[in-house]
């Protein structure tokens, strides 16, 4: 039998990492990141427990990798599914229902997610490739839509499309979808009734209160 060339291995490699990930956040999504251990990983993919660890640095790196493939497959599948010509304004649009959808379609996974890139404690945020898969998507959906800086402004959209989920999921103080992509509609000057509004109109943004120095220091 004749040895596979390099190009065969390689795409089996690529197709063993996805089906680890994929079945991380398949039993992420049922149980949680604390009751999904990665032999469970292997049995619900199909591949020896060794495999897991070969491809991925533990848990934490492979829910990190997990979760943003899952976010640039979401993005990639919002788009695709848009008419030729759509303007960049709704294509962003597009992309914001894309990421903020995915906190109210796999809550667990995103909760994981944001706990552990926000744990200082169990290690560094890692620019794995699927994160830069995603990031190259937003930025080349930025400097269409006409940012003057695309890398900058990623950087400002991904903050607040990862708050915008905190705030969907916060445990006990969750704040409704609608007025978080009103803020970011508002930002990007866009159309509340593009992408996939989650009510009909959009929500009135009240200002907020102040107080001036006068009143705090009777407050006081």
């Amino acid at each position: 039998m004749a040895p596979r060339g390099e190009s065969v291995n390689e795409e089996m490699r690529r197709r063993s990492r996805r089906r680890i990930m994929r079945a991380t956040v398949e039993l992420v999504d049922q149980y949680g990141y604390a009751g999904t251990t990665l032999g469970d990983i292997a049995e619900r993919a199909g591949l020896a427990r060794g495999l897991v660890s070969y491809y991925f640095d533990g848990k934490r790196l492979l829910m990190q990798s997990a979760t943003h493939r899952m976010m640039h497959l979401a993005l990639t599948e919002a788009l695709a599914g848009l008419p030729d010509g759509t303007s960049a304004d709704a294509r962003l649009a597009a992309a914001i229902d894309a990421v903020l959808g995915l906190a109210l379609e796999h809550p667990r996974v995103m909760r994981s997610h944001l706990a552990l890139i926000l744990d200082p404690d169990v290690g560094a945020f890692v620019q794995d490739p699927e994160q830069q898969q995603l990031g190259c998507i937003l930025r080349e959906l930025l400097r269409e839509w006409g940012a003057a800086d695309p890398v900058a402004e990623h950087a400002v959209l991904r903050s607040a499309l990862m708050g915008g989920c905190i705030g969907v999921l916060l445990p006990g103080a969750s704040t409704p979808l609608a007025p978080i992509r009103a803020d970011l509609f508002a930002r990007y000057g866009l159309d509340w009734t593009m992408g996939v509004p989650p009510q009909p109109e959009a929500p009135e943004r009240p200002r907020p209160l102040r107080c001036d120095a006068e009143e705090l220091r009777r407050a006081r």
